[in-house]
């Protein structure tokens, strides 16, 4: 049970927005869709849900066309778009979500409404980009699909309603493990949830691997400038910072290793790591 892509690519007049992209989401799994601005994030996720279709290679869903009513009903997008009409109001929005998903939580919506102070009888178009986002991630925590894709779901969302989305979304996980897709920009709000990190570059996948697994093998090393330039020679370097005579780097392959004697050793986060390895890139 998995979203399969094999050799998807697409290209916008001169720009090429996802190049021969083959991977898999697999089941019942959070993953974090990361990368800088015009990676491919949301191209792929717009064609992960059909709402754009590739120039060349396939999707399926559970070995399903993606293109498909069946496989469309396996999963939900939510993403800053809206395409509910310009008169409909929040609560007519959950009348006509449930016809197209029939496990949509209709009591359970209303309820997480309340929590985020959305108003169920203001329309849809007259939302703020804060509760039009609440909105959206109202339906994508109770349509109950086996596959949910969260493009910038936070997006214009306070720090406490930012907070109480991650709650219910580990919540929802918990309850009903499912396939979650977090595409963002907010690395470090969502590194300690995110269990299979992707990170997209220039329509390319860069890496694709469990978060653990990309950051155990990197730390940060620091101490004096000619001393730490004498220990990473020959080694992998991600990046390196000096303040005054101190050099901090970031680097691969160090794992279980000594260090001379004046040399700091640092673990390395996600955002340190992604930050490293685009730096890494810009320098090729």
């Amino acid at each position: 049970m998995a979203i399969e892509l094999r050799g998807v690519s697409k290209r916008f007049g001169g720009t090429q927005a996802l190049n021969d992209v083959t991977m898999t989401f697999g089941e019942n799994r959070i993953y974090g869709l990361l990368g800088n601005n015009g990676a491919g994030k949301s191209t792929l996720m717009n064609i992960l849900s059909s709402r754009m279709y590739p120039d060349a290679g396939s999707v399926t869903v559970d070995g399903i066309p993606a293109d498909t009513d069946a496989a469309l009903g396996l999963l939900f997008l939510q993403g800053e778009k809206n395409l509910f009409p310009d008169t409909m109001k929040v609560r007519q929005a959950f009348d006509a979500v449930k016809l197209f998903y029939p496990e949509f939580d209709r009591v359970g919506a209303e309820d997480l409404a309340k929590q985020f102070g959305l108003n169920l009888k203001q329309k849809i178009t007259n939302l703020s980009t804060g509760y039009g986002s609440i909105f959206q991630l109202v339906l994508g925590l109770c349509v109950n699909t086996p596959y949910l894709l969260l493009d910038e779901p936070v997006l214009g969302l306070d720090a406490q309603h930012r907070d109480l989305f991650y709650k219910l979304l580990l919540r929802k996980y918990a309850d009903n493990p499912c396939t979650i897709v977090i595409s963002t920009h907010l690395i470090a709000e969502v590194a300690g949830i995110i269990e299979h990190t992707v990170i997209i570059r220039e329509g390319c996948i860069l890496k694709d691997a469990p978060t653990e697994e990309l950051t155990a093998d990197v730390r940060t090393i620091t101490g004096p400038t000619a001393l730490l330039d004498g220990y990473l020679d020959g080694r992998t370097v991600l990046s390196e910072s000096v303040i005054g005579g101190l050099k901090t780097a970031c680097v691969q392959g160090t794992s279980g290793q000594p260090l001379p004697a004046g040399l700091e050793l640092g673990r390395v986060n996600l955002q340190d790591y992604f930050i490293s390895l685009m730096n890494e890139e810009d320098r090729k």
